[in-house]
């Protein structure tokens, strides 16, 4: 895989067009359904080796890559599958959706986001999400947070993580690959935050208002769908 690119101002300016009025709007999407209880992201040999026949051996390696890391951080301590997850996905490279999938806006799953080696902010926070999940980090220490970034006056999307409840988060972000406490991120202007089960509304990193269930984001609950059914939808 390619090593973790620098993002300039001008390729971040299309960077996570969703802006923060869209995603409020989102909300009113009120479409309730329950987590599927099998989002495994465990693949297979044969998935890897069928997925590599359709598109191509750096797909299938990039895959056999992830899942290898699936057993290796198996046990590992919580700091060491932030860091290491982190690393990984951020060598994938940065695209715009409207230039990556021809599209507005596109949550792609893990999956998706491998096989074509890119992706936008989103794409990275939930496979970040995703892949910690699968290797026992809890839920409840994690959310796909909603950010404004500042130098570039454009909203963003960072996956965090809360070591205890009451703890300031930690942040892991594509732009800088250095997780840092969201206290030491004075560049985020967090808005809103959620994960599988709830919607918080987000202060200096910190979950302050729970406003409902995650499960009224219309991308999310798309999202979810198609990872529980191992939809692959590419160009």
């Amino acid at each position: 895989m390619n090593s973790v690119r620098s993002i300039d101002k001008r390729s971040f300016s299309n960077q996570c067009h969703l802006s923060l009025l869209a995603f409020m709007l989102a909300l009113s999407c009120l479409i309730f359904i329950q987590v599927g209880a099998d989002e495994s992201i465990r693949l297979s040999q044969a998935d890897i080796e069928k997925l590599g026949k359709q598109y191509g051996a750096k797909a299938q390696r990039r895959l056999e890559i992830w899942q290898e890391l699936l057993i290796t951080l198996a046990n590992e301590s919580e700091q060491d599958k932030l860091e290491q997850v982190n690393d990984f996905f951020n060598q994938v490279r940065f695209l715009d959706d409207i230039k990556h999938w021809k599209k507005k806006d596109y949550w792609a799953t893990p999956v998706e986001f491998l096989i074509t080696n890119g992706g936008d902010c989103e794409d990275f926070s939930i496979a970040k999400y995703y892949t910690l999940k699968e290797l026992g980090v809890p839920v409840e220490k994690m959310n796909l947070a909603y950010v404004k970034a500042l130098e570039y006056n454009q909203a963003h999307m960072v996956l965090t993580y809360y070591p205890k409840q009451s703890a300031i988060p930690l942040v892991l972000d594509n732009i800088n690959g250095t997780i840092l406490p969201a206290s030491k991120r004075p560049d985020l202007l967090h808005v809103y935050s959620f994960n599988g089960d709830k919607l918080w509304i987000s202060k200096m990193g910190r979950r302050t208002t729970l406003v409902g269930t995650s499960d009224r984001l219309k991308p999310w609950v798309k999202l979810q769908s198609r990872i529980e059914n191992k939809d692959i939808n590419l160009r």
